[in-house]
C-alpha cells in the first residue's frame, strides 16, 4: 500500500473533508443507501469501496443494488447509477420491501434544509402555519420513514448556519430524538441521528441527554464560529479535537476518480 494511503493532504477543499468523513462512518458489510441531490453521499460510498471498505452494499438512489458508476453523475438519480448495477429495484415497491424489513439497509445519508438540537429534521415549510407557509420545501421523500424504521441516520449539511441548525424545527418531517432524552425509544423508535457533518464540523449526539454535540472541529474553525453559526446552545466538550483531514489518497481519488467534473460543488452556496 502506497503511503499516500496515510499521508494526510495538505492541500484539500472543505467538500473533500466531507466526503472523507461521510466516508469514515460505513464499513464492510454495511448497507447504506442515498437519496436525491446526495452528491456528497454517493462521492463518500464510492470513496469508502475504493479505500477501507470494499465491501460496503449500497443502493444507489433507492433502485440500483451494488452500482458502477465511472463518476458521480449530473444527478443522483440518473441511469448511471442503475444500469450497471447488479440489480435494478423499482423504487415504490421492492425498495420498500426492503427498507421496512429490519434485517436490510442499516445506515442512511439524508439530508434536511432544518435540524435541531436532538436530531429532528424537516423539509417540509419553513414557517409557522403549515398551510400558508413562508417557504414550502420539496418534501419528506422518505425522509420520514427512514425516522421511524430503525435507520442509522448521518446529515450532511454544506451550508451550516442558524437558518439550517436550528433551536426547534418549523415542522417535524423526520424523527430524531423528539425532545430527548428517552422520548424517542419511550414511543417504540430504534435507530436515529448519528451524526451531522457540515462544512464547518462534525457533530454527533450526547447519550444522555441527545443534545447534539460538537465532536470536532475542522481546520482553521474555532469553536466561537461554530457557535455563532448554530442557532442552539451545543454540547461543547472541554477539549473540541480537529476533524480528521483526508489523505492524499482519498483526494486524488475524488479528483481524478470519483468526481473529476466537481459535481459535489454544486451543494454549496454561493457567497
Amino acid at each position: 500500500m502506497s503511503g499516500k494511503a496515510h499521508q494526510e493532504a495538505g492541500d484539500y477543499t472543505v467538500d473533500e473533508l466531507m466526503i472523507s468523513v461521510l466516508s469514515s462512518f460505513f464499513e464492510d458489510g454495511d448497507q447504506a443507501c442515498n437519496g436525491m441531490a446526495s452528491f456528497l453521499p454517493v462521492s463518500a460510498f464510492m470513496l469508502a469501496r475504493l479505500t477501507h471498505a470494499p465491501g460496503l452494499v449500497w443502493l444507489a438512489s433507492a433502485t440500483g443494488l451494488e452500482p458502477q458508476p465511472a463518476k458521480v453523475p449530473a444527478s443522483t438519480l440518473e441511469s448511471q447509477l442503475w444500469s450497471d448495477s447488479v440489480m435494478y429495484m423499482e423504487q415504490y415497491g421492492d425498495f420498500w420491501n426492503y427498507a421496512m424489513n429490519g434485517r436490510w439497509l442499516q445506515k442512511f445519508c439524508v439530508g434536511a434544509a432544518q435540524l435541531d438540537m436532538y436530531g429532528n429534521a424537516n423539509n417540509s415549510v419553513i414557517g409557522a402555519d403549515f398551510h400558508a407557509p413562508k417557504v414550502r420545501l420539496p418534501g419528506t421523500a422518505g425522509l420520514g420513514d427512514m425516522g421511524s424504521l430503525g435507520k442509522l441516520l448521518y446529515y450532511w449539511n454544506p451550508n451550516h448556519s442558524p437558518r439550517s441548525l436550528v433551536e426547534k424545527v418549523d415542522f417535524v418531517s423526520a424523527a430524531g430524538y423528539l425532545g430527548g432524552g428517552n422520548e424517542r425509544e419511550d414511543v417504540g423508535l430504534t435507530g436515529g441521528p448519528q451524526a451531522v457533518v457540515t462544512n464547518l464540523a462534525v457533530l454527533d449526539f450526547e447519550p444522555e441527554s441527545k443534545r447534539m454535540r460538537l465532536r470536532s472541529a475542522h481546520r482553521g474553525v474555532t469553536v466561537d464560529h461554530i457557535r455563532a453559526a448554530t442557532g442552539f446552545e451545543l454540547v461543547i466538550p472541554t477539549d473540541v479535537p480537529t476533524t480528521p483531514e483526508p489523505t492524499e489518497e482519498q483526494v486524488s481519488l475524488i479528483r481524478e476518480v470519483i468526481d473529476p467534473d466537481g459535481m459535489r460543488k454544486r451543494e454549496f452556496r454561493a457567497s
